[in-house]
């Protein structure tokens, strides 16, 4: 059997804002911007890298779904990014004013620190021990 995970849903408010903020801040790849309707849009990023799970944000197109913008997960950690150099995106993390929740520590798995994206969800910026 031959399964993967290819995308997660991320719901925002706004296709372009969150598109600004994934590609110039966290300098991820946009992958695909299809309009699909008056209101819809297909819209996939994905981080640089040998990754292959990507992104699909996911305009809240009513009031329920409103109220999950970022707060996905009850305030738990959301998301992972792994990186292959935690000081580099950390330090992009700062220069683009993006808020920390939680300072750089190190622990047996490796270094990580807990940032928020532009609408609250909560990720984990973690560079693996080797």
């Amino acid at each position: 059997m031959n399964q993967r995970i290819a995308s997660l849903a991320l719901v925002v408010d706004d296709y372009d804002e969150a598109i600004q903020f994934y590609t110039k801040k966290l300098h991820f790849d946009l992958v695909e911007d299809t309009k699909e309707s008056d209101t819809k849009r297909w819209v996939v990023v994905r981080p640089k890298g040998e990754g292959t799970c990507s992104l699909l944000l996911a305009k809240a197109s009513n009031e329920e779904q409103r109220t999950r913008i970022g707060n996905q997960t009850g305030g738990r950690v959301f998301l992972f990014l792994h990186t292959d150099n935690f000081e580099r995106d950390y330090q992009n993390l700062l220069q683009h004013d993006i808020k920390i929740v939680r300072e750089p520590s190190v622990h047996e798995y490796g270094t990580v620190a807990v940032f928020e994206d532009l609408y609250g969800n909560r990720w984990d910026l973690i560079e693996p021990k080797v």
